[in-house]
């Protein structure tokens, strides 16, 4: 499949306006790219409820969980620059993680939310680094690893970074920033710095409505004692969406659900996925770490989300028994979305990358129609 920007502009250039006239988004942007450039970059609507301040090019905003996507790429990395295959034990870099009963976890049931530690038992401020990564050490697995998987919301971030520090002696945001984002000119940040924050959109939480399926997930979400409760209220913190908004809390480097940047910056990230691995005469992925983002290793009943899930080493993939695809129509595809309404993947059958961001949350912690809709119309 090739693109071509005409036609394809005046297929989705319509529907993105729709996003704001009929679907009440406040402000977003889209970018596209395909065989390592730059195809489609739409923005618009505003920065602030207030709508004094207007969507620019260079806007930035807070990604959530898109962060994830980001932050895997930078452990399979760790792992292709040190040989290191993802089936051996996690507790061959990290000894102290070989506490009750993780022995025998391996990297891949970690990275594909197999390893039965989306939520702790003991209560520790995400804000506490140390304290989250002794909790994970001592946590037992609330399912034996690698017989399910269940989405570690806040959990999965620290055991990326744990690992990145392991491996390779430097925190994984600091990673992400010399090996990414810096020599491809990536608006991308995990972690931001103070002189950027004029350029930050005020993310506002999703208004109260009927949830989304699938309902039992959303009722348990705000039920204690769940499981989906304590997944994404362990470790704790962040009680309310405008907290995020706090310079002081922009620039905490938080690789769960911290990263903001620009929708072009993540598409073009997406496009070195999607691209094989390269981005002009430079090579940043070998054909071997590209498998592990495309190969499933968990797909079937997610124990958090109550629905079919699937994922990659780090990645979110479409599940065989999904009803709603989210990465387009090609089985290779993968990416990771981000609460409220963010989204981006890579297409590598068709070398195509795509992202979404907006300032206005939905109530779903999955891609919405907002950008399912132009999501379709690229493969229609």
């Amino acid at each position: 499949m090739q693109l071509d920007a005409g036609p394809l502009r005046k297929r989705l250039e319509p529907m993105f306006q729709q996003n704001f006239e009929k679907f009440s988004e406040l402000g977003a942007a889209v970018s596209i790219w395909q065989n390592g450039k730059p195809i489609l970059d739409f923005y618009g609507g505003f920065c602030d409820a207030r709508r004094e301040e207007p969507w620019r090019a260079d806007t930035l905003v807070l990604i959530w969980s898109a962060t994830k996507g980001i932050g895997s790429a930078c452990v399979l990395h760790v792992l292709q620059e040190h040989k290191i295959d993802i089936h051996r034990r996690v507790t061959e870099f990290w000894p102290e993680f070989a506490q009750s009963g993780k022995e025998k976890i391996t990297l891949a049931q970690l990275l594909s939310h197999q390893a039965g530690l989306c939520a702790l038992d003991r209560r520790v401020n995400t804000l506490d680094y140390g304290a989250v990564v002794r909790a994970l050490e001592a946590q037992t697995p609330l399912w034996p690893p690698g017989t399910a998987h269940g989405y570690h919301a806040r959990t999965f971030g620290f055991l990326l970074d744990e690992l990145v520090r392991r491996i390779a002696g430097r925190t994984l945001p600091d990673y992400w920033r010399e090996i990414f984002s810096r020599p491809l000119n990536l608006d991308l940040w995990i972690g931001l710095p103070e002189k950027e924050n004029p350029r930050v959109a005020t993310i506002y939480a999703a208004k109260s409505g009927k949830p989304p399926e699938p309902e039992q997930f959303y009722r348990d979400l705000v039920t204690s004692g769940t499981l989906a409760r304590k997944t994404f209220s362990s470790p704790y913190w962040l009680q309310a969406i405008s907290a995020m908004n706090a310079p002081a809390m922009r620039a905490k480097p938080i690789v769960s659900f911290g990263g903001i940047g620009s929708a072009a910056a993540l598409a073009k990230f997406y496009s070195v996925l999607a691209n094989c691995g390269k981005l002009g005469n430079h090579t940043f992925f070998s054909e071997q770490t590209i498998a592990w983002m495309t190969t499933t290793l968990a797909d079937g009943l997610d124990r958090v989300f109550q629905i079919p899930t699937a994922f990659s080493a780090g990645f979110m993939k479409d599940a065989q028994d999904t009803p709603r695809r989210i990465f387009g129509p090609s089985s290779n595809a993968f990416g990771h979305p981000g609460a409220g309404g963010s989204h981006a993947f890579a297409d590598p059958d068709n070398r195509v990358a795509f992202a979404y961001v907006m300032d206005q949350m939905e109530q779903s912690l999955l891609p919405n129609e907002k950008s399912l809709r132009l999501v379709d119309a690229i493969y229609g």
